[in-house]
């Protein structure tokens, strides 16, 4: 048995499919076939099921494979701390992040990281939360930022920042609410992006007052949102890190959310349990923390960066 043939039977499990792991590997799909059989024959067990056309780990399969994860885990974990001790951060980096917090990161973040580790081949791609968890699992990222509070088996999440809201009016409308609070939404009409601000964890969710306002449209982007309040009144609600992007006559139309109530994000970074590559990772949360505001990021984060 040996370290290649693990890394094998792990890719086997991550794709369910010999062609797509043979892929990954770099090997012809009878070769990857050929070296599956000699393994199990070493071990005299049946470690994938291949019935139907289909690939799946039997049950003795899926403790192999945990105990192959280790493995693999740990001897990588060597590799890792030899860049530890030589202070090098180096290798390929996949990350995702969620399209409603994209906006604000990428550009920043792209600049921000690609200057202080050079060395490091970065490899973004914008994923929902589902998508992002499923890929997590897979293997096929290394870790991903996106809003928290999505629980995975499996899958650990870092709080990174927490980012309030405010309430961004129509001009027609501004000058008769000059401080916002939430029993005004019975008087105006709602625009929401229900993935970016129906929020779990908000005393307040403007969500649930769908029925309360006069009409409550869904809309895919911030800046969506934004003109359709300019051109259709009413208000809608924004994130902070948005500020910075409205015109000198648009942030005139922006009100803090008063009163004894929660509206704000938490935003994470996601990643598998078994993740072992600390300094990759204090990595990202160092180019992160060059520009995100001081006053969001989490506490932890702020102080000692991510301890794993």
């Amino acid at each position: 048995m040996t370290l290649q043939q693990l890394k094998y039977i792990i890719a086997i499990d991550r794709h369910r499919s010999f062609v797509r792991a043979a892929d990954e590997l770099g090997i012809t799909q009878p070769t990857l076939s050929s070296l599956l059989q000699k393994l199990e024959s070493e071990l005299d067990v049946c470690i994938f099921d291949r019935s139907n056309k289909s690939v799946a780990p039997t049950a003795v399969g899926q403790k192999i494979l945990r105990q192959a994860r280790r493995v693999v885990n740990e001897a990588e974990r060597m590799t890792e701390l030899v860049a530890e001790e030589k202070g090098s951060v180096t290798g390929p980096l996949n990350l995702s992040v969620g399209p409603t917090i994209a906006p604000y990161l990428l550009p920043r973040f792209i600049r921000t990281y690609t200057e202080m580790f050079p060395q490091v081949g970065l490899s973004i791609a914008e994923m929902k939360a589902e998508a992002m968890l499923d890929a997590l699992r897979l293997g096929q990222l290394d870790a991903g930022i996106g809003i928290g509070g999505h629980v995975r088996e499996g899958i650990l999440e870092i709080p990174l920042y927490t980012e309030p809201f405010w309430v961004y009016i129509a001009e027609s409308c501004w000058r008769k609410l000059p401080v916002f609070k939430p029993e005004n939404l019975e008087h105006e009409q709602m625009w929401i992006m229900k993935e970016s601000q129906c929020l779990r964890e908000s005393a307040f969710s403007f969500c649930k007052a769908r029925g309360v306002g006069k009409r409550i449209y869904e809309a895919g982007s911030v800046e969506t949102l934004i003109r359709i309040v300019d051109e259709n009144g009413g208000f809608t609600i924004i994130p902070e890190m948005h500020l910075s992007m409205l015109t000198e006559k648009q942030r005139q139309n922006v009100r803090r959310i008063e009163g004894d109530y929660l509206s704000q994000r938490r935003v994470s970074i996601y990643i598998r349990e078994d993740f072992i590559r600390a300094r990759m990772l204090d990595s990202v949360v160092g180019a992160l923390a060059a520009f995100i505001p001081k006053k969001m990021l989490a506490e932890r984060i702020a102080k000692h960066g991510v301890r794993l």
